[in-house]
């Protein structure tokens, strides 16, 4: 069997540090709209007949009816697709959902909190989906895999190998756990970086939805028979958040900053985050560097270079910054700080002085 395997498109996510650049919101928000589009064309023509969604498929918080017609309008498109979602975190299987409150398309398929199996002639397919905004008690152990023979799928979101104590409110479960179910294919949403482990996928964010989320972006291509398994991904996401660090400890004034920014090789479809490393030798506003390159891609600068300072020579001084530099010891030897932190601090604070 085929199928394609997408999670996490948050339609209609407010993309805050887009907003403020040049309306690039409402931009990424087209592009959402035109990713979905893309994946129900590539459905259409190489007549694929099951799409899965592994939640987060919409902010509850944000997301417009306009934009769920949208959505179901797309759905009808492929009548003969069976398409299964499960709720994910951001779109929980609420009283006042869309997934409760709306009529979707009769290919849709919506899954709650309670675990249920959908029986096809080529395969059984399993699933359940978050009923609020957190989900501390994973329902996995309670899945009996009924008909061995047949291919059996499972489809969640949900926080794998979670270790952190915030992801272990997000349907927490373990891989190993995961594995002796018997599944012939995991799909997973939630994280938002393509990871997969033989058998148990995430395919990450259907499009880029920031910094923390570099490199291409789209869906999982997927062809499965009993002991087969062809994983393929598809780029969808048509722009790519990247970073580029920029060392400036040869520039001495911030025209000359200005300058070293503007001529940086760009490529139109990805957006840009400057990292400014090395020694300091001028005081860096980041928010009025932003406001004078004519870069409209950079949408951070973020500033890592270090003040030169002779931290020993101050010491022996008898001055202000001498006594700061001694106070700044003791508080770290009281508070247990890092040597990082309190050296950063110090910086700071003879910057200021």
């Amino acid at each position: 069997m085929r199928f394609i395997h997408m999670a996490d498109m948050h339609f209609d996510s407010p993309f805050t540090v887009l907003t403020n650049h040049y309306n690039l919101g409402n931009l990424r928000r087209l592009d959402q709209r035109n990713a979905l589009k893309k994946i129900i064309e590539k459905i259409k023509q190489e007549k694929i007949p099951y799409l899965f969604i592994a939640g987060d498929l919409y902010e509850q918080q944000y997301i417009r009816q306009s934009t769920i017609e949208y959505i179901n309008n797309l759905f009808k498109e492929i009548p003969k697709t069976k398409i299964f979602i499960t709720p994910g975190n951001h779109d929980p299987f609420l009283k006042n959902s869309y997934y409760n409150n709306y009529k979707w398309g009769e290919n849709v398929y919506i899954f709650n909190s309670e675990i249920k199996k959908y029986e096809f002639e080529d395969c059984d397919i399993y699933g359940f989906g978050f009923n609020d905004f957190y989900m501390p008690d994973s329902n996995i152990k309670k899945i009996k895999i009924e008909n061995k023979n047949k291919l059996n799928i499972l489809i969640m979101h949900g926080a794998l190998n979670a270790s952190k104590k915030i992801d272990m409110q997000y349907n927490p479960i373990n891989e190993n756990e995961l594995q002796l179910l018997g599944f012939d294919y995991i799909a997973l949403g939630h994280i938002h970086k393509r990871e997969i482990k033989k058998n148990i996928a995430y395919p990450g964010s259907t499009i880029s939805l920031g910094f923390d989320e570099l490199a291409e972006h789209g869906v999982l291509d997927v062809n499965l028979e009993k002991n087969k398994l062809e994983i393929n991904f598809q780029k969808i996401d048509e722009k790519e958040f990247a970073e580029i660090k920029l060392n400036i400890s040869e520039i001495y004034s911030e025209e000359e900053l200005i300058e070293k920014i503007n001529l940086i090789n760009l490529e139109e479809n990805k957006f840009y985050k400057i990292i400014l490393n090395g020694d300091k030798n001028i005081e860096i506003n980041t928010n009025n560097l932003l406001k004078e390159i004519n870069k409209k891609n950079i949408l951070k600068i973020k500033d890592f270079s270090q003040i030169k300072i002779d931290f020993e020579k101050i010491k022996g001084e008898n001055n202000l910054k001498s006594y700061f530099i001694q106070e700044m010891e003791k508080i770290k030897k009281e508070n247990n700080y890092s040597e990082e932190e309190i050296k950063k601090a110090i910086e700071i604070g003879i910057q200021a002085i």
